[in-house]
């Protein structure tokens, strides 16, 4: 599966609803998502944060794969997928997984919105994967009628689908302390 690159943006809490804002756009255009292999010397990195689309949206069987590297010091990150794009002030109404990786307490928290209302927090992981300035593998798999997580091939979490029509979900959106060198 391919994730093709669109505009980035980040996200922001404001008031207890997220507000998305637009990094200021200089003469240079974001960089693209490629499927060309990297050269050997050098790693392809892509823009973070990060907003691409999901060509025919989420269905069971279908995986999203991001590889990427833990900031020297991070703070957190977030992958979300969504249900359209948002606009530049606010995110769309519906969010199928937000996953909240935070550093400082350990924790991998998840949540949906439905219709711009904000479910409860899931918390429990057995491990906690990530490390500082290392590299990590994440693989979302959608099934019937829940997303599983893999980091670096083990289990981490899975999360019970809020929202029902799976080929809506069609939005890959990371922000935060990584830097993502392939999507997939």
């Amino acid at each position: 599966m391919k994730v093709n690159m669109a505009e980035t943006h980040s996200l922001t809490a404001a008031q207890g609803r997220k507000k998305w804002n637009l990094p200021q756009r200089g003469g240079a255009e974001p960089r693209k998502a490629s499927t060309d292999p990297p050269d050997r010397d050098t790693e392809r990195k892509l823009a973070v944060p990060f907003r691409g689309h999901i060509p025919g949206g989420m269905q069971p069987g279908k995986r999203i794969i991001v590889i990427g590297t833990v900031n020297p010091h991070p703070d957190r990150f977030y992958i979300a997928l969504t249900c359209g794009c948002g606009t530049s002030r606010e995110p769309p109404p519906d969010v199928a997984l937000e996953m909240c990786v935070r550093f400082k307490d350990r924790q991998v928290l998840r949540r949906a919105c439905m219709s711009g209302s904000w479910g409860d927090v899931d918390k429990a992981v057995p491990f906690f994967p990530f490390i500082r300035d290392q590299p990590f593998k994440i693989e979302i798999r959608c099934e019937q009628s829940r997303f599983r997580v893999f980091v670096d091939g083990q289990q981490l979490l899975y999360f019970h689908h809020r929202l029902t029509s799976l080929k809506d979900i069609d939005t890959l959106w990371i922000k935060g302390s990584i830097i993502i060198t392939k999507l997939g």
